[in-house]
């Protein structure tokens, strides 16, 4: 536990706009395969991508650092994933053209868990 602490300090340090970028991009890409392969899932056109992409993102980094919690669905067990579910299904109602129903963003997150398990680093 104090190294997680420890490691989540040291990392605070290195926040950069390509990060961000490359999390953004990574994010983006991640939600285009969850859609095409998830039932319940859409997004209407690129732009709704990049929109859903920038507010998850959003949403994702404010969450983590208020609570602490890894919102990423296999970040902290249960917990994580949950989060992980919420903040897609609410997307739906903040980016027009991203439509998620709540089975959707259970299988979604599913779906995003293993493909950053899968990938290095972490697209949500």
């Amino acid at each position: 536990m104090a190294d997680e602490t420890r490691n989540r300090t040291n990392n605070e340090g290195n926040f950069s706009i390509g990060h961000v970028l490359l999390r953004l991009l990574g994010t983006a890409v991640v939600l285009a395969i969850t859609a095409f392969f998830t039932p319940g899932f859409s997004i209407a056109n690129l732009w709704s991508l990049i929109v859903a992409s920038i507010v998850i993102t959003a949403i994702d980094y404010l969450i983590e650092k208020v609570t602490g919690i890894d919102a990423s669905p296999f970040g902290r067990g249960i917990v994580g994933f949950i989060v992980s579910v919420a903040i897609i299904y609410f997307t739906k109602y903040l980016v027009q053209g991203f439509d998620v129903t709540l089975w959707g963003a259970i299988i979604g997150s599913i779906v995003i868990g293993i493909i950053n398990a899968l990938t290095p680093g972490r697209a949500l």
